[in-house]
């Protein structure tokens, strides 16, 4: 069922909204859960799925991305495809990879990939993007969209109305078709959101980005959910939904990012950690019920535990908390240090800041 679909794997983005945590990594490669990175999710959903190739569409530090995708994904159950840059590293070619031109939204990175997206041998097109959080086959979703003759299908979830204007919110009608998708609507009509993952029938998808590419470049906003959806269902197009009910998560700020680690910690998790991608580290991290609290498996030789206040928080494989330290409600990455009588609390931690929700210093001595 999902021999002939190829996905497009969105990751270009500056990851701006993210603070510090985006200062010296692109945003698909931000930690996540103790156990792998964020674009991790998206292309385990893909393996999971039975795709087989997958087209990688980076722009921003893109070296760094292409490598671990490298070294963690390509060949294994899944051919990653490098866009433009695939013949050059596939040559063994490690040095800096050429610039190319800047991109002004999601649809400029399907035309700058769209002799790769659009090869022969791919009957839909799933696009996906590398910074969402869930565990998910898209089976069932390739399956409705080709029992419907779809020319797109979009993954909805629904929340609560008061969080809609931080996505994309879109109406649908009785047969369940999408009447209207708008991005960051101001006042919410619909408790629906668009999942920014989709599966569009190749030839309709190439066919729609050459209609708008050949407007002038000011007439339109260069992106999916903004120009090219809105103008499939002006245009008639049979857009349907596609209801997810499992997790997913949108990682768009640093106080997101810590929230949604914190769900993590609940019972039952809504990504149990067997279930979490390992390109961190060999084996899933394990949660301990006397701290609350998500840890590596194996702890580092010289990191004893025993000593430090810790309660309801995430630590990464890399991460050190010296005795005498309190670590509280906050997320500990990779090479992050807690000295003794330090307090973090409410915060995310690397090797070289700490975090708050209001994006400031949450480091302070431990017996405030």
């Amino acid at each position: 069922m999902t021999s002939d679909v190829r996905a497009a794997l969105l990751a270009g983005g500056l990851g701006e909204r993210m603070g510090r945590l985006t200062d010296r990594t692109c945003k698909p490669l931000v930690p996540y859960a103790a156990s792998c990175r964020l674009v991790d999710f998206s292309v385990a959903n893909a393996v999971r799925s039975g795709i087989p190739e997958l087209v990688l569409m980076s722009l921003h530090r893109e070296r760094d991305l292409i490598d671990h995708l490298r070294r963690n994904w390509d060949g294994n159950g899944l051919r990653v495809h490098f866009g433009p840059h695939d013949a050059l590293v596939r040559s063994g070619h490690d040095g800096p990879l050429p610039e190319r031109p800047p991109e002004r939204g999601t649809a400029d990175a399907l035309l700058a990939n769209a002799e790769h997206v659009f090869a022969p041998g791919a009957r839909d097109v799933l696009v996906q993007h590398a910074d969402h959080v869930y565990d998910l086959d898209y089976g069932p979703m390739v399956a409705a969209h080709r029992a419907a003759d779809a020319d797109v299908t979009i993954g909805v979830q629904r929340i609560e109305r008061r969080y809609v204007s931080l996505f994309g919110m879109v109406e649908v009608d009785d047969a369940l078709a999408v009447r209207r998708l708008v991005e960051k609507p101001r006042n919410p009509t619909s408790d629906l959101v668009f999942t920014a993952f989709c599966l569009f029938k190749a030839d309709v998808l190439e066919r729609v980005l050459t209609e708008l590419d050949a407007q002038p470049q000011d007439a339109w906003q260069h992106d999916i959910s903004r120009d090219v959806l809105p103008h499939m269902i002006a245009q008639g197009h049979r857009d349907l939904e596609h209801p997810i009910s499992s997790y997913w998560a949108d990682e768009g700020t640093v106080a997101r990012y810590r929230e949604e680690h914190m769900k993590l910690l609940t019972t039952p998790s809504p990504l149990p950690p067997d279930a979490l991608p390992r390109t961190l580290a060999g084996e899933p991290p394990r949660f301990d019920p006397l701290t609350g609290s998500l840890l590596p498996h194996r702890l580092p030789d010289g990191v004893d535990l025993r000593g430090v206040d810790l309660r309801d928080s995430v630590v990464f494989p890399g991460a050190v908390v010296e005795p005498g330290a309190l670590v509280h409600g906050s997320v500990l990455l990779p090479g992050a240090v807690v000295p003794a009588g330090v307090a973090a609390r409410d915060t995310v931690v690397d090797d070289h800041l700490a975090e708050s929700r209001e994006g400031v210093s949450a480091l302070e001595p431990a017996n405030r």
